[in-house]
C-alpha cells in the first residue's frame, strides 16, 4: 500500500521550517519571521507556476499567505530552462531572468539528500540537517530541502551539478492520515489480512504515520537503500516481519511483489505511476488509483480505486467474501431443495405408489426456487463474521465436499418429512389428500431450508438479525399461493387435491418444521464440528 494519498488525504500543508538549528512551527495566522522568507521563496521558484502537486500546491499557499506584499514574490520574472527530476538526482531546478538582467537565478528543491549532494555540505552540515531532519521526520512530516545558485547569462550547463548552490533550509509537510484507516486497517488484521506500507518518506514519517494508523511492528523498517543491498533471499526472510518500507522508489515494488509471492503470500499491490505498472501486473491483485493514476497502470491493474481511498479496498474484501459466501448459499440451497423433489417424483414409481408430484407441483416448486436462489440470496447481507475470519485457501473449492455433505443432508431431512407424510395420510384419506399434504409439507420444508441456508454455520436465528426484505416477498407470496392452492375448488382441480383435515394439516407443518429443525441441529452441531476441527 501506498502512504501518500491512499493512507492519507493527500492534502499537504507546510507546517515547520527549519534553517541551521532552527526549526520554526508554521501555523494559520502566525507570521513569519523574516530570515525564513528566502525559504519559501525559492520553494516557489522551484515549482510549476501553477502547481497540480498537492505539495508545490502547499508551497505556493503558504508563499501567497506569508510573502504577501514583500519583495520574494516574482510574477515578472522569466523562466529560462527546467531541470526535471531523475532516477539519478531526487532534485528538480529551475532557472529564471531577473527583469533587471542581472544574471539568472536557480531554485532547486528535492529530497534532503539530494540538496546535500548538490551543495556539497560538510559532515557538520550534513550532521547538523540530519538531526533536523529526524525531529521533523518523527512529527510525521514529509521534508523537502530548497538550495539557490547564481549563475550569469550565457550557455547554461547540462547539469544541475555544474551550478553552485547553496542550501537554504527545509520544509515539512503535513499530510493528515485518512480518518477511517485506522479502522479500516484493524478490520484488516481481524480478516487475517496483512498491510504492509510502502513510501518515499524518511524512516521517521514512515514509523509516526504507521503508529498512526495501527500497523504492527511500526519501529521495523526497511529502506530503499537497504533493499539495494539485500540478496532475494535475505529479503524474502526479512519481509516476513517487517511492515514499513521507507525511502523506497517505485522501481522496487516489483522485488517486494516477488519476495512475497516466492513466501507463498497472496499480494494485493497499490500504484499510480508508469513505474508501478510491472509491480501491479505481478502481484495476484494489481490496485490502480483511480483519481490520480496513470492510463498506463490502470491498465495493468486488476481494480481500479475510484476514491484512491485505502477503505475502499477494506470494502471491496468484504464484499468479495460476501458473494462468495451468497454464490455457495445459493448452490447449497439448489442441491438441498432438488433432492425432496426427485426423491418424491421416483420413490412412488419404484414403490408402486400413487404419483405424489406431478408437472404443475413441479412448476410451483421452481417458482420458489428461482426467485430464493437469484433473488433472496443475492440481496443476502454479509454475516457478522465475514471479517473476523481467516482468508480462504488458494485451491479452495466453491462447493467443497463439508458444503455437499451438508446440503445432502438438509435435502434428506425435507424427503423424509414429505415421505412420512405421505404413509401416514394415504391409508385414511386416499391419494388426493395424501398428494396435499406431502405438498404441504415439502414447501414448509422448502421455506425452511431458505431459512436454514442463510448462514452456514450458526443458527437461522444469528440470520435474523440481518434484514432482507426480499425473504419475506418470497416467503409471504409462496405462503399465500399455498393456501390458496389448497382450498380454492378451481386450484385443487388444477393441483388434483383433495381438502386437508386441520389434524392432517397440522401434521404435515409439523413434519416440514421438524425437517427445518433437524437441519438446524445437524449444521450447528456437527457441521460447524468439522469446520473447526478443519480450521485448527
Amino acid at each position: 500500500m501506498d502512504k501518500t494519498g491512499t493512507l492519507t488525504l493527500n492534502q499537504m500543508r507546510v507546517t515547520h521550517l527549519a534553517i541551521n538549528n532552527e526549526i520554526c512551527a508554521v501555523g494559520e495566522g502566525t507570521s513569519l519571521p523574516n530570515h525564513f522568507h528566502e525559504l519559501v521563496e525559492y520553494s516557489i521558484l522551484a515549482s510549476p507556476t501553477d502547481p497540480f502537486d498537492p505539495m508545490e500546491k502547499a508551497m505556493k499557499d503558504l508563499g501567497e499567505h506569508a510573502l504577501n506584499q514583500t519583495e520574494h514574490l516574482h510574477q515578472d520574472w522569466l523562466l529560462i530552462r527546467e531541470y526535471p527530476l531523475s532516477d539519478e538526482l531526487l532534485a528538480m531546478s529551475r532557472v529564471w531572468a531577473a527583469p533587471d538582467g542581472s544574471g539568472y537565478l536557480i531554485a532547486s528543491k528535492g529530497a534532503p539528500e539530494a540538496m546535500a549532494d548538490l551543495c556539497h555540505l560538510s559532515e557538520a552540515q550534513h550532521a547538523e540537517m540530519e538531526l533536523q531532519i529526524e525531529v521533523m521526520a518523527n512529527q510525521g512530516l514529509r521534508l523537502i530541502g530548497v538550495a539557490r545558485a547564481v549563475f550569469q547569462p550565457g550557455n547554461l550547463p547540462g547539469e544541475q551539478h555544474d551550478f553552485v548552490f547553496e542550501f537554504l533550509g527545509l520544509l515539512g509537510l503535513a499530510d493528515p492520515i485518512r480518518p477511517e484507516v485506522p479502522q479500516a486497517v484493524a478490520e484488516c488484521y481481524t480478516a487475517g489480512v496483512r498491510v504492509i506500507m510502502i513510501t518515499g518518506d524518511y524512516p521517521g514519517t514512515a514509523k509516526n504515520i504507521a503508529r498512526s494508523i495501527g500497523l504492527s511492528y511500526p519501529e521495523q523498517t526497511i529502506t530503499g537503500p537497504e533493499l539495494d543491498r539485500m540478496s532475494d533471499e535475505e529479503l524474502q526472510q526479512r519481509i516476513r516481519s517487517v511492515n514499513v518500507f521507507a525511502r523506497v522508489v517505485p522501481e522496487q515494488k516489483l522485488r517486494l511483489v516477488k519476495a512475497l509471492k516466492a513466501n507463498g503470500e497472496i499480494v494485493a499491490m497499490t500504484g499510480d505511476g508508469v513505474n508501478d505498472a510491472p509491480a501491479l501486473k505481478s502481484a495476484h491483485i494489481g490496485v490502480a488509483m483511480g483519481c490520480r493514476g496513470t492510463d498506463v497502470a490502470r491498465e495493468a491493474a486488476s481494480l481500479v480505486l475510484l476514491d484512491d481511498n485505502f477503505a475502499s479496498i477494506v470494502q471491496a474484501v468484504r464484499l468479495g467474501r460476501r458473494i462468495f459466501d451468497n454464490l455457495r448459499k445459493a448452490m447449497s440451497f439448489i442441491v438441498s431443495v432438488h433432492i425432496p423433489i426427485a426423491g418424491m417424483s421416483l420413490l412412488p414409481v419404484f414403490l408402486n405408489w400413487p404419483l405424489v408430484l406431478l408437472p404443475v407441483h413441479v412448476v410451483f416448486l421452481e417458482l420458489i426456487i428461482d426467485p430464493a436462489c437469484s433473488v433472496v440470496f443475492e440481496a443476502e447481507k454479509e454475516e457478522l463474521d465475514v471479517m473476523h475470519r481467516p482468508p480462504r485457501r488458494v485451491n479452495a473449492a466453491l462447493f467443497d465436499r463439508n458444503t455437499m455433505l451438508r446440503s445432502l443432508t438438509q435435502g434428506i431431512f425435507v424427503l423424509a418429512a414429505a415421505l412420512g407424510v405421505f404413509t401416514i395420510a394415504l391409508p385414511s384419506g386416499g391419494d388426493l389428500v395424501a398428494r396435499a399434504a406431502s405438498f404441504l409439507t415439502l414447501v414448509v420444508g422448502n421455506l425452511g431450508l431458505i431459512f436454514s441456508s442463510r448462514t452456514t454455520s450458526g443458527s437461522f436465528l444469528r440470520a435474523m438479525k440481518r434484514p432482507n426484505p426480499t425473504l419475506w416477498w418470497v416467503c409471504g407470496g409462496t405462503s399465500l399461493l399455498l393456501v390458496l392452492s389448497l382450498t380454492l375448488p378451481f386450484l385443487q382441480n388444477l393441483f388434483q387435491f383433495d381438502l386437508i383435515p386441520w389434524s392432517t394439516a397440522a401434521i404435515a407443518v409439523g413434519a416440514g418444521l421438524l425437517a427445518f429443525l433437524l437441519m438446524e441441529v445437524a449444521k450447528v452441531v456437527f457441521f460447524r464440528t468439522r469446520v473447526q476441527k478443519k480450521a485448527i
